[in-house]
């Protein structure tokens, strides 16, 4: 999946003028609830204002609180001015970006601002593939890396009439076994479908239903 698929489009974003005050600012995030926006001049984007940047702003400025906010703009706490997305990213790589930080802006190649991608979109999508979302038996397996072991998992499911809520595969670091995690709804067959996995040669881990 690409950032373009989960990006908030830019007439659903909340967003901030980089001449309006922190105080409008503030305001606006406190309303929506949010830890930061994207600030823009125009239809360009200028960087992002966080609650974070306006305190720490706040501290080092000396001003008393109403004069601060009043006196600033958004354009001076602003910051990832040059971390940004164009859209054609596969969402996953914006997990360590947004481990720490609220959002990121999508742009196009003018710099023309397009929408956003918040930490909790990603981690949305993170709960959708691991189908957290629905209940189900997970269960946990290892398998050795050869071709064609994801297929003889199809088969075995199919076999049983599984339905597979997610499927998610990690790699170990042999490079040789390859751990699985698949969720499947639950059904009373799940005996015996577990112990065709292992007659198939498929290590179970663990087995958890929610």
């Amino acid at each position: 999946m690409f950032v373009k698929s989960i990006m908030i489009p830019n007439y659903s974003c909340v967003k901030v003028e980089y001449n309006e005050t922190l105080q409008e600012a503030l305001e606006r995030l406190e309303a929506h609830q949010i830890d930061g926006m994207p600030v823009l001049k125009a239809d360009q984007y200028a960087g992002v204002v966080t609650r974070n940047a306006i305190y720490e702003q706040f501290f080092k400025s000396g001003q008393n609180q109403e004069e601060f906010l009043k006196n600033t703009q958004a354009q001076d706490v602003a910051v990832y001015q040059e971390k940004y997305l164009q859209g054609n990213e596969i969402f996953e790589s914006t997990l360590i970006e947004l481990k720490d930080f609220p959002l990121l802006a999508v742009v196009d190649e003018n710099r023309v601002f397009k929408g956003v991608v918040t930490r909790s979109d990603v981690l949305d999508q993170f709960q959708s593939a691991f189908g957290m979302n629905r209940k189900g038996v997970r269960i946990a397996f290892t398998s050795i890396e050869l071709e064609g072991r994801i297929a003889r998992l199809s088969e075995i499911a199919h076999h049983f009439h599984e339905h597979i809520i997610s499927l998610v595969t990690f790699d170990e670091t042999d490079k040789l076994v390859r751990r699985i995690v698949m969720k499947i709804e639950k059904k009373d067959n799940i005996n015996k479908f577990v112990q065709k996995l292992e007659d198939s040669g498929f290590r179970i881990l663990d087995i958890y239903e929610d």
